[in-house]
């Protein structure tokens, strides 16, 4: 039996939870196989139905929100595609990535509906910081030793994989993504650094509650595979922790940390 999902804030409206990593929200097509998914998990747990009103990929862990009521569901929905929802996410990535940079590469969709080459391209935009870096004395490549950054990304825009397409182009691939990533520094960090994973989690959801109208900012701690790679490379003081803050201002929440 699973162990209970991490609750990181529940009223009458929406609750907010810690999705791990390689748990799918909900069934699609491609789940063919599957037996558990999200959705079902915590409305089992609530003892009640739960509407999805944004998307995590699969390998991504952090938090999600979903909304109590079909009502509220569409105007969580709606203030995500409105861009009205700031979101934060750590990653770690191959190399030493730029002190900041706005990335802006249009992205076409990957939904596996058609070729991916005959779908229109959309803009997205992604702003990135480093928070930190190491540089460890192993050859993995073909430099004697590895460098590698934490950094922050906060998408814009909503486009499928968009953070670890936007990195990868840039040329910091995030650890563990094996589409777009570095199969030899995936391979690193999984069996010499006890880190299997895709190295990308979601911290932080900023919002105006749809009912109290008041900004909501929820933070989310890292698992513990995460948190131990973090304590490893000297990191800790950029781990996050839970925590939520309703304020009572009626302004939209900026992007801050």
């Amino acid at each position: 039996m699973s162990d209970p999902l991490r609750i990181l804030h529940l009223d009458e409206h929406l609750v907010a939870v810690h999705k791990p990593a390689g748990l799918l929200v909900h069934r699609t097509a491609l789940a063919r196989g599957e037996c558990e998914f999200l959705l079902q998990r915590l409305r089992d747990q609530l003892g009640r139905r739960v509407y999805p009103v944004h998307r995590l990929d699969r390998p991504t862990s952090g938090v999600m929100l979903f909304a109590l009521t079909p009502e509220i569901a569409k105007r969580l929905s709606e203030a995500f595609t409105e861009r009205l929802v700031a979101k934060r996410y750590l990653a770690v990535v191959r190399g030493i990535g730029p002190v900041a940079d706005r990335l802006e590469y249009p992205l076409r969709e990957e939904d596996g509906s058609r070729p991916k080459a005959e779908m229109p391209a959309m803009d997205a935009v992604t702003e990135i910081r480093r928070l930190d870096s190491v540089e460890l004395p192993v050859q993995v490549d073909r430099y004697p030793h590895s460098r590698y950054s934490l950094m922050e990304a906060r998408p814009l825009t909503g486009r499928r994989h968009q953070i670890r397409r936007h990195l990868s182009q840039r040329g910091y691939p995030i650890i563990g993504d094996a589409k777009h990533g570095k199969g030899n520094h995936n391979r690193f960090f999984a069996e010499r650094l006890d880190a299997p994973r895709l190295l990308l989690a979601a911290t932080r959801l900023a919002f105006v509650h749809p009912v109290t109208g008041r900004p909501l900012h929820l933070s989310c701690a890292l698992d513990a595979i995460m948190t131990a790679l973090f304590q490893r490379f000297g990191w800790a003081g950029h781990l996050p922790v839970d925590t939520v803050q309703e304020t009572p201002s009626h302004h939209a929440p900026a992007a801050t940390d």
